[in-house]
């Protein structure tokens, strides 16, 4: 299975089976009378708030001229049931609007982000991470810190797993010089970016100070785009704020970011030079 995370699968399923009715020409009450179901039912399983009974799902995708995806949806509905987040265990240093796009990261084929200040959370040593929570206007126990750098940690998993996203971070050369934590913090953390970008799913860029006004302008994003069974997704793009994270999946919106990525991948210094860069970072937090 493609993914384990019932959040993941939740949000697939919904977004898939919204987009299979428009294609077909019905609105939400004409699929509701097709099952014998109330209006809200469908609502509630095009939002991801509930799973479709398979039954439903059946003559749903039927009605939709796509019987040749009812094995995989049923799959994804078993999936889904019996599948567990794996940030359970961090209930309480996750707020609800992070847990989404956990379970995406989770379930992505290829992360792309431009990141204009710091160094991306699945990159960070857990030194440079505690540094930036203290830096938070909002109080923290040492007990809500500890969860907290914990949390981040534990996001790096996907770095290792059997079958990793292919990463492609473009990353403001503010994040290289900006002292976090102190110089040792530092310097341990670009040894980490060093390594990483040395791996065969990991490309990192650096944009550099003399590239001027540039596409990022508008700020930090990430893309995530999802395996191939997770056919006609046109992905997610993710905007951190400071209030709660927004998201964008509708195929103008996502296209619209990937636009700016590009154009931000043809501005950034190309990756064969990202390691000397770093290099010349280091020496300046001697």
């Amino acid at each position: 299975m493609v993914a384990s995370s019932p959040t993941a699968l939740k949000r697939w399923i919904a977004i898939e089976l919204r987009r299979l009715r428009e294609e077909a020409g019905h609105d939400r009450s004409a699929a509701a009378k097709r099952i014998g179901k109330a209006s809200t039912v469908v609502a509630h399983i095009e939002t991801g708030r509930n799973l479709p009974a398979p039954a439903d799902l059946e003559v749903l995708l039927n009605w939709y001229r796509r019987p040749e995806r009812v094995p995989f949806f049923l799959e994804l509905i078993r999936s889904a049931k019996r599948g567990r987040d794996w940030w359970i265990e961090f209930t309480d240093a996750v707020p609800e609007w992070f847990e989404l796009y956990l379970g995406l990261e989770s379930a992505a084929a290829r992360i792309s982000s431009y990141d204009a200040l710091w160094v991306p959370g699945y990159f960070q040593t857990r030194e440079y991470a505690e540094a930036l929570y203290r830096a938070s206007v909002q109080p923290m126990t040492d007990e809500e810190l500890a969860k907290a750098v914990e949390l981040r940690t534990a996001r790096q998993n996907i770095l290792d797993q059997d079958d990793p996203p292919q990463i492609w971070c473009v990353l403001d050369e503010n994040a290289l010089l900006r002292q976090v934590g102190g110089p040792d913090v530092m310097t341990a953390q670009l040894d980490r970016l060093s390594k990483l970008a040395e791996q065969p799913h990991i490309e990192i860029q650096i944009l550099p100070h003399s590239a001027g006004a540039h596409a990022g302008a508008e700020g930090t994003f990430a893309l995530l785009d999802y395996p191939a069974e997770f056919e006609g997704d046109p992905g997610t793009a993710y905007i951190d704020t400071l209030p709660h994270g927004l998201y964008y999946e509708r195929p103008d919106q996502v296209t619209h970011y990937r636009r700016v990525f590009e154009r931000l991948q043809v501005q950034a210094e190309k990756p064969e030079n990202t390691l000397g860069l770093i290099k010349a970072a280091k020496e300046k937090h001697r």
